[in-house]
């Protein structure tokens, strides 16, 4: 019996598959160069740490790094991160906006240690990390945008970050398939000020950011 294939056989350079993916986005080929040692110290931790499930380096550059980009129409100055996990989607994110101030959160400590060395690693002036659960963080000023990738349901996501965001600050959730309960269980307090798709170059999966707000006395 021939043995099983490597599960990295399939992409051993993830150069190509980014660069078309970042073409696709209208963003420039130079992004790859540090979006590819990110996405290398990744899975140099990930070996040991367990920081996310995916694994092949095609996966990774379509479901993390793509799909954080895909964001950044939607996205601007000061930028919270909220269950950022291994720096998804704050880092890239970063990376391809160096006008972004962006702070990534976690609670998981194995997981800032990463996000901090990632930083160090980037040279990425442009972030900061911090360990606290979100209901627990004291930021020195709030965000005009606060963002999550699949954190929480949305009343749980806006509720529990509300102190943080800025006076017409808006909230960026991503989802996938829209879910109309879900929007329906929004508090009164908050507003949907829209619903956009988002396509992710090589994922045939919908993805949706939700932008919202607290609503106006």
């Amino acid at each position: 019996m021939s043995p099983s294939p490597s599960p990295y056989r399939r992409a051993r350079d993830p150069r190509a598959p980014l660069e078309a993916g970042l073409g696709a986005l209208g963003l420039a080929a130079d992004l790859a160069d540090p979006l590819l040692v990110y996405l290398a110290e990744l899975q140099k931790w990930n070996a040991a740490y367990n920081l996310t499930a995916i694994r092949d380096p095609d996966e990774m550059v379509v479901k993390h790094l793509l799909d954080s980009l895909v964001l950044l129409p939607h996205v601007g100055g000061r930028l919270l991160d909220v269950g950022a996990g291994a720096g998804l989607p704050g880092i890239p994110l970063a990376i391809a906006n160096p006008g972004l101030e962006v702070t990534v959160l976690d609670s998981n400590g194995k997981k800032v240690r990463f996000m901090r060395h990632a930083v160090r690693t980037l040279g990425l002036a442009n972030v900061s990390v911090a360990e606290a659960r979100a209901e627990a963080f004291a930021a020195e000023s709030p965000f005009g945008c606060i963002v999550s990738r699949a954190f929480a349901s949305l009343a749980d996501f806006f509720s529990g970050t509300e102190a943080l965001l800025a006076p017409g600050g808006q909230w960026v959730a991503m989802k996938g398939k829209l879910d109309p309960e879900e929007l329906a269980a929004v508090p009164a307090r908050f507003v949907i000020r829209g619903t956009h798709r988002l396509q992710v170059p090589g994922l045939d999966e919908e993805r949706h950011a939700v932008i919202a707000g607290i609503k106006s006395a």
